[in-house]
C-alpha cells in the first residue's frame, strides 16, 4: 500500500479531477467480503500499487508534491516531534518521501513498509545505503514481524483512504509501537475532500465560492483513474469513511486520539474578480485531517 498523497492535489479554487461533470457514483459498501476486523477485505490487486508505481513515483518524486513540501510534511513532523535516537516506522511509506525528513531530525532508526515491491525498490534506490534505514515489502493490514512493539513512534501519511481495512491498519500500527508510543495519521479530509462527491461552486449573487457535498455519511469505494485522459485503464480505489467511522476504527485498532488538526491549502489565486472569494474558501475549507494518537 503506497503512502503519502496517493492522489494529485489541486488548488481549492479549481475543480479537481473528480469534480467535473457527472461521473458514476462510488459504490456503497455492500455485498462484499469482510475481514475478521469487520472491514471490507481488499481484493489482491488493491494490496499493492505496483501497476501504477511508476506514475506515483513520478508524481510525488523524492521530496514530495507542492502540498507535501508546504503543508503535509511540515505538519507531520511538527505533530510527531521526532527525537534524536528514536525508532520510527512509516506505515505505507510508498517511495519514502518521509524518510529523509525523519533522518534529518536525527532518528536512530527509520523503518518503512509498503505492499508495493516497486515503490519499496524506489525507496531503496534513494535511501537504501543509509544504515539507519530499513525498508520492507509488507501488507500494512496483515500480521507481520515489523509490528513488534519496538518503535517509539509511527506515521501513516496520505494512505488511510487507500486501505480497505482501516481497523487492521491501525491495529498493526499500535502493535508496532512501544507502550504509550505515539502515532501521527494524515489523510484527505473525510468531510470535505470526497472524490466525485465534493465540488466547488460559485454563487454569483453572494459572490462566494462554496463547497458542495453530494454524499458523506455512507462509506464508499470510489474508483480513481490514475492517468486521466489516457486509455490505460489503470485505477486505484479511494475508501471514503465518515469521520465517526474513522475515529472508531482508530480506537478499535488500539490507538487513542490525543489531538486533531485540520490542514488548509497554502495556495492563493492571482489577483482578479474571484480572488477574494477564492482566498476565503481556501481559509475556510481544509484539505487534510491530521491526528495524533497514543497506543492504548
Amino acid at each position: 500500500m503506497p503512502a503519502p498523497s496517493r492522489r494529485p492535489f489541486h488548488n481549492p479554487r479549481q475543480p479537481g479531477p473528480h469534480a467535473a461533470g457527472k461521473p458514476p457514483q462510488g459504490k456503497l459498501l455492500q455485498g462484499k467480503a469482510h475481514s475478521p476486523h469487520g472491514q471490507p477485505a481488499a481484493p489482491p490487486a488493491e494490496r499493492g500499487w505496483d501497476p501504477v508505481a511508476a506514475w506515483y513515483d513520478k508524481l510525488v518524486g523524492e521530496s514530495g508534491s507542492d502540498y507535501h513540501r508546504q503543508v503535509i510534511l511540515p505538519a507531520t513532523l511538527r505533530l510527531l516531534d521526532p527525537r534524536p535516537g528514536e525508532a520510527v516506522i512509516d506505515v505505507c511509506c510508498g517511495q519514502g518521501v518521509l524518510l529523509k525528513p525523519l533522518l534529518d531530525a536525527g532518528c536512530g532508526q527509520v523503518t518503512g513498509i509498503d505492499a508495493s515491491p516497486r515503490l519499496i525498490a524506489a525507496a531503496k534506490a534513494r535511501h537504501g545505503a543509509e544504515r539507519r534505514v530499513r525498508l520492507l515489502t509488507a501488507d500494512a493490514c496483515a500480521p507481520g514481524a515489523w509490528a513488534d512493539g519496538s518503535h517509539d513512534a509511527a506515521t501513516c501519511v496520505m494512505a488511510v483512504h487507500d486501505v480497505a481495512d482501516a481497523v487492521a491498519l491501525f491495529a498493526n500500527m499500535a502493535r508496532a509501537l512501544k507502550p504509550q508510543g505515539r502515532a501521527v495519521v494524515v489523510l484527505m479530509h473525510p468531510c470535505f475532500r470526497i472524490p466525485r462527491q465534493s465540488h466547488w461552486g460559485w454563487d454569483a449573487d453572494q459572490k462566494i465560492q462554496y463547497r458542495r457535498l453530494d454524499a458523506y455519511g455512507s462509506p464508499r469505494d470510489i474508483p480513481i483513474t490514475t492517468h486521466p485522459g489516457k486509455a490505460s485503464g489503470e485505477q486505484t480505489t479511494f475508501h471514503h469513511r465518515p469521520l465517526a467511522e474513522l475515529l472508531s476504527a482508530i480506537g478499535r485498532g488500539g490507538l487513542a486520539v490525543t489531538a486533531c488538526e485540520e490542514l488548509y491549502s497554502h495556495r492563493r489565486s492571482q489577483t482578479g474578480p474571484f480572488s477574494k472569494a477564492e482566498h476565503r474558501a481556501a481559509q475556510e475549507f481544509p484539505l487534510f485531517l491530521a491526528l495524533t494518537a497514543r497506543r492504548i
